[in-house]
This record gives C-alpha cells, sequence and structure tokens, in this order.
C-alpha cells in the first residue's frame, strides 16, 4: 500500500508537471509562438510544435493520472521529454545559435544547464515509476497464475 502511495504520489508529480507546462504555454500563448518561431527550426515543424504540444502534455498528463493508462503515460513522458532534453544538450554544445526558450512560468527563468538537470530528474522519476509499474505487473501475473492453480 505504501508503494502504490509513493507511486501515485510521483506520478502526480509528472501529471503536475505538463499540466503546468502546458498552462503556462496557454497563458502567454502569443510569447510561446514569437520564440517558438525562434527556434532552430523549420517554419512548417514551428507552426505544428505550436499546436501540438500543449494538447500533447496535457494528454500525456491525462495517462498518467489514471492507472489503467499509466504505463502508455510514462512512455509518452519519457519519449516528450528525453527529446527535450536532447534539444537542451545540443543548445549546450552549441550545435544552434543562441535560442530562447520557449517554455512557460518559472521553467522559463532557468539557464539552459538548469534546465537539462531538472528534465534529468523528471526522466529519473518517470523511470522509476515505471519500473514500478513493470513491478506491479509482473506480481500480478505471479498471483493470477497462482490463483489458476
Amino acid at each position: 500500500m505504501k508503494k502504490q502511495a509513493i507511486q501515485d504520489s510521483l506520478s502526480a508529480l509528472l501529471v503536475l508537471l505538463f499540466v503546468y507546462a502546458s498552462f503556462s504555454k496557454y497563458a502567454d500563448f502569443k510569447y510561446f509562438q514569437q520564440s517558438m518561431h525562434r527556434q532552430p527550426f523549420p517554419n512548417w515543424l514551428v507552426t505544428s510544435i505550436i499546436w501540438m504540444l500543449p494538447p500533447l502534455e496535457i494528454a500525456i498528463a491525462g495517462l498518467l493520472a489514471f492507472s489503467r493508462t499509466r504505463l502508455l503515460g510514462l512512455y509518452a513522458f519519457i519519449i516528450i521529454m528525453s527529446l527535450f532534453t536532447f534539444y537542451i544538450v545540443a543548445i549546450l554544445l552549441n550545435l544552434f545559435p543562441i535560442v530562447p526558450c520557449s517554455c512557460g512560468g518559472l521553467i522559463q527563468s532557468l539557464g539552459w544547464l538548469p534546465h537539462l538537470f531538472l528534465n534529468l530528474f523528471f526522466i529519473l522519476i518517470a523511470g522509476l515509476v515505471l519500473r514500478m509499474e513493470f513491478l506491479n505487473i509482473k506480481k500480478e501475473r505471479k498471483n493470477s497464475t497462482k490463483n489458476q492453480r
């Protein structure tokens, strides 16, 4: 029971991150659009990201919020956060000219290195929850097999 509470709490933290990130983009949508258009991406990609990223973050948060869909949400969270993290690493390696952070709220005020560590922290949390999910599945299968005998 205690493990489940930890798992639910950590999942709630991931949900809060993506809900916060999405709504902060919506709160100052004009700034989000402008900063996205200054990114080193083709215009067609920027336009797609502008309209798809905030709803995608909300959708992933929704998947993470429910135990039945949490596994899918964790995979999606890790993929998206890994993409964000690789982009930050590319910026830190000076592979792009100076680019603005298109994040919203408090995250926007971070420098690139603290942002990298924040992303890695949340990926680590998602990995921990994913491991807990797999352990739960393994335990359920073991109990199911035991009950069938």
